[in-house]
């Protein structure tokens, strides 16, 4: 028939385009396109190809199947790259969960005992393979052209490996720039914070404005501890698959930081479109999603964190698919305790209707307020707290008391587990009360009218309290401190 170039197999815009790209590349890097009738079949057919990324093996598979590369161990690689139009590769998302995949691969035919000699080859673009490298074990190799990706493999395996120095396009998870010791006063605030980190337990702060509660977001990812090593992959992963991560190719050390604005749609934050993106609420893997103004977030986008914030994971289904993204994440959320953020306030008079408090409040809807294990209260400072400097702690300092916890809960839970994850099993089994414990509890369940999940989330912060003072028990001080993190459940609140 009539020459033409089709794909098949259920390709994206992205992927029908390299059609253009993969004919103009081989012709301008010296080979020959085929004048005849070509079809790429992306198998398996009922699953949806996405991304430029295939651009390089299907030109690889049209000049191996026209005998115009020479390669007798070509089935051993594996090719990953956007083409130009001049035949130079270009950088594509998600080489590091690719990598991941086929070290994951390569282990597996080892113990099958399928392997070569070398085991499957990773060929990535010169600004990918540094990421790709952070996989070890893995043989991966770049070139700058198509045409020199061909002349490494006619040569057995003979590749440069250019590696790009280009400047980074993104930072991602960067440590806070706010010190522990530059907040001056709200000690009780900092003292539950502090408690918050230990514990990974979500907070909201309520306050007038200008009382430090977007200052102490910032600074409450300093005190957390080093991502470990596996988180820093998962993160890295998360990022690479989107597109942010840092072209120098290094892993994400610190705890990422997101803020999405109150404006957000619900697919911004939890992710979603026809490309299923991760949202805030993934980015913030491992790290601090802060959520400022929090009546202000539309209804539906605050309430779908209820879930996620219960599971710890996000399954997101549409009509191309589904696929769920992990929410490992602690939330700092603010709010003004009512529209013109006074009431309560000594220092000015609330200009707000009992009516128009009530229905502020009432954009937080009860269960989503039972996924914050601690209300913090925030009021402005007088002059003597915001000039007292004594006892002004650095994140340092208070960040090496959050890790001794935080191990102490490891050798307890498991790696990577916190007080906050704790199965109603195991709410039970390590948050035994004395009997006092256990009577002042009781009144506070039956006073403020607290739900079962409110009744967990007290045992967790005070699990984490009597953590922190190393008592292998919950004593009745350590329960009542946590009780008092609860304000909101109050009947004036």
């Amino acid at each position: 028939g009539l020459p033409s170039f089709d794909i098949v197999g259920l390709p994206n815009a992205a992927v029908r385009e390299a059609r253009d790209r993969v004919r103009s590349a081989i012709r301008n890097s010296g080979y020959q396109f085929p004048l005849q009738r070509v079809t790429v079949n992306l198998a398996p057919a009922d699953l949806r190809k996405e991304g430029s990324g295939l651009d390089l093996p299907i030109a690889i598979g049209i000049l191996a199947a026209t005998e115009q590369c020479f390669c007798s161990t070509l089935d051993q690689y594996v090719f990953s790259g956007e083409l130009s139009l001049e035949g130079t590769l270009r950088p594509v998302p998600g080489v590091l969960t690719m990598a991941i995949t086929l070290k994951r691969e390569n282990n597996k035919l080892e113990l099958a005992g399928e392997n070569t000699v070398e085991g499957i080859c990773l060929v990535v673009s010169p600004e990918n393979l540094a990421e790709a490298r952070l996989v070890t074990g893995l043989e991966t190799h770049s070139t700058a052209t198509l045409g020199q990706i061909l002349q490494a493999l006619e040569k057995k395996h003979n590749f440069d490996d250019t590696i790009s120095t280009l400047l980074p396009q993104a930072e991602a998870g960067n440590r806070s720039q706010v010190d522990w010791a530059d907040i001056h006063g709200q000690q009780h605030v900092k003292r539950a914070l502090e408690i918050a980190a230990a514990g990974g337990h979500n907070v909201i702060l309520v306050g007038p404005p200008g009382s430090g509660k977007t200052l102490l977001a910032k600074a409450y990812s300093g005190i957390l501890p080093q991502l470990s090593e596996q988180e820093s992959i998962e993160v890295t992963q998360l990022y690479s698959v989107s597109g942010l991560l840092n072209c120098n190719g290094s892993l994400v050390q610190h705890r990422p930081f997101r803020s999405p604005h109150h404006t957000v749609t619900k697919a911004g934050m939890i992710g979603g479109g026809r490309d299923l993106r991760p949202g805030e609420l993934s980015f913030a893997n491992y790290g601090v999603l802060f959520l400022d103004e929090l009546p202000e977030f539309a209804r539906e986008v605050l309430e779908c964190l209820r879930q996620p914030l219960e599971d710890r994971e996000l399954t997101i289904t549409r009509q191309s698919g589904s696929i769920t993204y992990p929410a490992h994440v602690s939330v700092i959320a603010s709010m003004n305790p009512c529209p013109c953020g006074y009431y309560g306030d000594q220092g000015h008079v609330c200009s707000c209707t009992p009516m128009q408090i009530q229905n502020y409040r009432g954009r937080i809807s009860g269960p989503l307020l039972d996924r914050f294990d601690m209300h913090i209260e925030v009021p402005r400072l007088n002059y003597s707290e915001l000039k007292d400097i004594t006892d002004v702690e650095s994140s340092s300092v208070v960040r090496e008391r959050v890790m001794a916890v935080r191990s102490r809960q490891w050798a307890r839970l498991g790696p990577a587990k916190t007080n906050a994850e704790m199965t109603a099993k195991e709410t039970k089994e390590f948050g035994k009360l004395t009997p006092s414990g256990e009577s002042l509890l009781q009144r506070i369940f039956d006073s403020q009218h607290l739900s079962a999940r409110s009744h967990d989330r007290i045992l967790r912060v005070a699990r984490t309290i009597a953590d922190l003072g190393d008592s292998s028990d919950i004593l009745p001080e350590h329960l009542a401190e946590a009780i008092q993190f609860r304000t909101l459940d109050k009947q004036q609140y």
